[in-house]
């Protein structure tokens, strides 16, 4: 007579509900792994090495914030650790460990030409000097005597589109109407390479 076989038994998930072999290929797996280090460290070792990891950094951040690790004989940190928690204030890191820069305040005018005749006059950076974009567009609307709105351009920040060939005439509107604006922060943007104005 055969062997009676059992029934298989299957660890499922208890966020995302599916075996816990397929969290990985699940909806969202971030949101699994406490759950898997927890109750099947055995199907993910990489899982376990990486809690691990995370949980002596969080160890050895909390002793840098201390201040025991190198601290001064009175317990007070040295000027080298409040210089370094200072510096670490001031740079604002992106996912991948990249810098982000500070905008440099600077307001660039481009001309776009279409249908090969009609121009648009396109101002981006006016926000950088504490200027609203809508009051600026219905300024430069009434000046020239056309149409200006704020809209989105590819880099999903905001810029102002004026119809019509006003690149030139526009430097010293902005300088005269918002005198925060130096004239040696305005560049224009011509055959793809940036000149100043004036």
């Amino acid at each position: 007579m055969a062997e009676k076989l059992e029934p298989v038994k299957v660890l499922y998930c208890g966020v995302c509900s599916l075996p816990a072999e397929y969290c990985e290929f699940g909806p969202d797996f971030a949101r699994c792994k406490p759950w898997l280090v927890e109750n099947a460290p055995d199907l993910y070792p990489d899982l376990l090495k990486e809690a691990n990891e995370k949980a002596a950094d969080n160890v050895s951040d909390k002793l840098q914030s201390v201040g025991i690790s190198s601290g001064g004989a009175d317990g007070a940190p040295s000027s080298a650790q409040t210089a370094g928690t200072s510096k670490k204030e001031e740079v604002k890191r992106l996912p991948g460990g990249k810098v982000k820069k500070k905008d440099r305040q600077e307001v660039i005018i481009e001309k776009v030409v279409r249908n090969k005749r009609k121009c648009i006059t396109i101002v981006k950076g006016l926000e950088l000097f504490g200027i609203k974009l809508s009051d600026a567009s219905k300024k430069l609307g009434k000046k020239f005597a056309t149409g200006a709105s704020v809209v989105k351009g590819p880099t999903e920040k905001e810029q102002i589109d004026v119809q019509g060939d006003i690149i030139y005439d526009i430097v010293e509107f902005i300088t005269d109407t918002w005198p925060d604006v130096p004239e040696r922060s305005i560049f224009f943007i011509e055959d793809g390479k940036k000149v100043q104005a004036g």
